[in-house]
């Protein structure tokens, strides 16, 4: 939660999921989701686990460059719960996303809100979220 954050620095502290997904096409799902652990630090889920929350469980194995745009969505959205980070920074987080995985995503949302997390957003489109301050 943002509250004990203590001394850390905001690269510490910060998810960013930007318009552009950010996975290499020729790596699995869950190896995608290995290096971002790798690198970011502060696990949390399994690639598993984060993928079987977006619906993805059985996309495990499978290269990101034979996934649909929404699927290849997930799978970055599925970064936000492999790393424990207190702020999401969110560009068009509902881009490709059908509306059953908005739905997902909008509930993913209020839990990391729920636990004291800070979601920001740049959408063009609503987030369903309760209590969101809106910006313009």
């Amino acid at each position: 939660a943002l509250a004990e954050v203590g001394e850390a620095s905001l690269p510490e502290c910060l998810h960013a999921v930007g318009h552009r997904d950010g996975l290499k096409s020729s790596l699995s799902a869950g190896e995608n989701l290995r290096f971002a652990q790798s690198l970011l630090g502060a696990p949390r889920l399994s690639p598993r686990e984060a993928l079987d929350r977006l619906g993805l469980g059985h996309a495990h194995d499978l290269p990101v460059g034979y996934l649909s745009a929404g699927q290849r969505r997930r799978v970055a959205l599925a970064r936000l719960l492999v790393c424990d980070r207190p702020l999401w920074l969110l560009d068009e987080p509902t881009a490709a996303l059908d509306a059953t995985s908005q739905a997902l995503l909008a509930g993913l949302m209020a839990a990391h809100r729920a636990g004291g997390g800070l979601v920001i957003a740049a959408t063009h489109q609503p987030l369903g979220l309760d209590g969101a301050a809106e910006l313009r």
